[in-house]
């Protein structure tokens, strides 16, 4: 549990930005200000799910997980959802 509750700041991070694309959601017409962030929001997301699951694949393989690294947005942004 230990080595899990070394992920936690990134699962915080994760919900705030889930916090915040849905207020950006809720709001009615989105500024092109609000449309900018919205993107950079979804892009910060999957980066930081991409560094969570680093994290716990080299963790499940005896790995150090300090050694994840963000990647950037051009790389995670190519993902197969």
């Amino acid at each position: 549990m230990k080595d899990q509750d070394a992920d936690q700041p990134v699962r915080r991070h994760i919900e705030e930005l889930v916090k915040e694309e849905h207020q950006l959601y809720g709001q009615k017409g989105l500024s092109d200000a609000d449309h900018r962030r919205l993107k950079e929001v979804q892009i910060e997301l999957d980066q930081c799910w991409d560094l969570l699951r680093q994290r716990r694949a080299l963790r499940e393989f005896g790995q150090d997980p300090e050694k994840a690294q963000v990647r950037p947005p051009d790389v995670v942004e190519k993902y197969e959802q």
